[in-house]
């Protein structure tokens, strides 16, 4: 497969994004790494869109990772993320498979092609407290302090990501002098095929509410009151965000069963315009998202990656 050694699938919810990957990694001896924030988490299934169904095709069982890793009472963490997405590519590689990283969730697609080990540097309370007095302008001074690779990463239009960078910058200036040895984060070594798959406006908002109503119908509901017996307090389902923020609140009666349905939807319809804006932003910052129809032809589409490098310009959007 020339340079590539790996094909991420990426799209707005509902698009289709597991069974174009599952159908690809049949096709390609390909297995399966998890890029959504939310499917980490055990018993988050219908609202997560977990489709485990997908990952048997014609009685071949794809392989994937990722899925079904932590307890939702616990936070996953990007860190966390970045060196189970490390282990699970280098074990497919040794497996001599290819890894086929599916999910819309673009912190983590970013993490394929930028440096976030900086996000296992803990928290320095201390120094927290000596900065937030200061205003974003001393902040800005007092970060221009540190070399330029310390803060380079640094969002400097958020007071509160400015601390973050001066909390970093601190870090590796008193400590990489000392040999700490952080986890590397490998992500100069992933040389992805980015495939995306693209849905007019219209067409989305139909399948989003296609699917909401039907998960409303087969489940979702108890899956959410099941989590609530297992411990989950409804704050926790609020920080998980979407199909368990809202159904939560329609348990607790602050919702109707109508409201549930017309503000979930409108909620699902903004998250998936910024999953597109994040795409967008990918392909300004130098990616190539090779786009392809919801009804592309699979077989089609693994033959020409896999036999015809030379023409992947030419088949693809």
């Amino acid at each position: 497969m020339k340079n590539y050694n790996c094909i991420v699938v990426l799209g707005a919810t509902a698009s289709g994004k597991t069974h174009l990957a599952c159908e690809l990694a049949y096709r390609l001896n390909g297995e399966i790494i998890s890029a959504d924030s939310r499917q980490v988490y055990k018993h988050l299934n219908i609202g997560t869109g977990k489709d485990l169904e997908e990952y048997e095709i014609k009685g071949k069982k794809i392989p994937y990772h990722l899925i079904d890793i932590v307890e939702p009472s616990e936070q996953f963490y990007l860190h966390q993320f970045i060196e189970k997405l490390n282990s699970a590519f280098n074990a497919i590689v040794a497996r001599q498979k290819l890894p086929i990283i599916c999910g819309g969730t673009g912190l983590y697609l970013d993490t394929l092609r930028k440096d976030f080990s900086f996000t296992q540097i803990p928290e320095n309370e201390n120094l927290r407290k000596e900065l937030e007095p200061l205003s974003k302008e001393e902040l800005l001074l007092r970060l221009k302090k540190y070399p330029a690779e310390f803060i380079e990463h640094v969002d400097v239009n958020s007071k509160k990501r400015i601390i973050r960078g001066i909390e970093v910058a601190e870090f590796k200036a008193t400590n990489f002098t000392n040999n700490t040895n952080l986890s590397v984060n490998s992500w100069q070594t992933y040389n992805p095929y980015y495939i995306g798959i693209l849905t007019d406006n219209d067409t989305r908002k139909k399948l989003i509410s296609e699917r909401l109503q039907k998960r409303l119908n087969n489940g979702l509901i108890e899956e959410v009151q099941g989590l609530l017996q297992k411990g989950i307090s409804h704050e926790r389902l609020e920080l998980l965000g979407l199909e368990y923020k809202f159904v939560s609140r329609y348990l607790q009666h602050k919702l109707s069963k109508e409201e549930l349905f017309t503000q979930l939807q409108t909620a699902i319809f903004q998250f998936s315009k910024r999953q597109l804006t994040w795409f967008r932003k990918m392909e300004k910052e130098g990616v190539k998202i090779n786009w392809v129809d919801k009804g592309v032809n699979v077989e089609e589409l693994a033959w020409v990656f896999a036999q015809n490098p030379a023409e992947r310009g030419q088949y693809f959007t």
